[in-house]
């Protein structure tokens, strides 16, 4: 985090450059997370994956990348040229845009914000806009229809999870993204998921383990994955609001999906299993230096964020696809009253319970 009393040029300069390193970290972190998906696939379905490109296949995404940025750029006719080649900047604008407000590690942010996780929610909303305009400016009734979909799905998901943050935000008692894993430090029984509150909130993981896995279950949904990806049903709608789309603006609107999912899962880790706090007490790490205690934070950032990621890739290799009714049913019926439940059980618990 940057402080605000340097001259404005250098401030600046050196948030800029923080923004840069982090567009560029993602970037090839997804590259990587596509070839981790497609080996998870691999084993799930016992075949071998990507293993030509490179040692391993690990350059296999690079390659794909190749392929799409040479690839003619086709405009159907009668399209609205205009907002079909916004439509896929918008969404990975606002795909990368979300992870500003993410911490990595202590002090590790771009922009440390207090109501960090109203900028999430708007940045989240907005991204349906992409959409909606890929799938109307394509000017055929397939991607138009998986467009509408895909809104329906996403804004009746992000109901039911903003609800479940809002649990969390009551166990915190702050917006603020570094508020939330700073106050799940100390060991795991000091997590979200597990009452936040040491040994006074363990009676409240029978509420927040059931948020988390709503929580989970909505993210596979807010971002079209299987079993929920209903917006991409090739049965009905070939390939959905993407159909008309190839070349770089279809690279485009895959990187904001991997960005948009590698985002929901880190946003799980924050919210419910301690962020960069390790699951156990850490009183040396008072004795290490600054960046090396950052560095040991983001460390376990990062096993937790990956240990998601791979939970995501294995719901997506074995669960069969739900029916859009069955979807909204799921959401409507099942997933908003039960978080709205949720919400009175752990204000309560906040206020009657002595010494949380």
């Amino acid at each position: 985090m940057i402080s605000e009393h340097l001259s404005p040029w250098v401030w600046f300069g050196l948030t800029f450059g923080q923004i840069l390193l982090v567009t560029v970290i993602l970037l090839l972190a997804t590259a990587f997370l596509i070839y981790g998906e497609r080996k998870i696939f691999a084993g799930v379905q016992m075949r071998k994956g990507p293993n030509v490109v490179g040692p391993f296949g690990l350059l296999q995404s690079f390659a794909d990348l190749g392929k799409f940025v040479i690839k003619e750029l086709l405009i159907p006719d009668g399209a609205d040229k205009v907002v079909f080649l916004l439509a896929p900047l918008i969404t990975v604008t606002l795909a990368f845009g979300g992870w500003a407000a993410i911490p990595f590690a202590p002090g590790w942010v771009v922009s440390d914000i207090n109501v960090g996780v109203l900028y999430l929610f708007a940045a989240s909303s907005l991204g349906v806009y992409g959409v909606i305009m890929g799938g109307w400016a394509s000017n055929s009734k397939y991607p138009f229809l998986g467009a509408l979909r895909s809104a329906a799905q996403m804004v009746s998901y992000e109901v039911s999870i903003g609800f479940v943050i809002v649990t969390v935000i009551l166990l915190a008692g702050s917006m603020n993204l570094q508020t939330i894993v700073a106050k799940q430090g100390g060991g795991f029984w000091h997590w979200n998921i597990l009452g936040g509150h040491g040994v006074l909130g363990l009676p409240m993981m029978l509420v927040m383990i059931p948020m988390a896995v709503i929580f989970f279950i909505s993210a596979l949904a807010e971002t079209n994955r299987p079993p929920f990806d209903l917006a991409e049903a090739e049965s009905e709608l070939v390939a959905g609001y993407q159909v008309e789309y190839g070349s770089t603006p279809y690279l485009l609107f895959y990187l904001s999906e991997m960005l948009n999912i590698f985002l929901m899962c880190s946003l799980f880790t924050v919210f419910f299993i301690g962020g960069w706090q390790a699951p156990f007490p850490t009183p040396f790490l008072a004795h290490w230096p600054a960046t090396l205690a950052s560095l040991f934070g983001f460390l376990w950032f990062l096993i937790k964020t990956l240990f998601m990621f791979f939970m995501f890739a294995l719901v997506r290799a074995v669960v069969p696809r739900y029916r859009y009714d069955q979807l909204m049913r799921l959401g409507w019926k099942v997933f908003l009253p039960t978080s709205l439940v949720a919400v009175i059980l752990v204000a309560a618990y906040r206020v009657f319970v002595p010494g949380v």
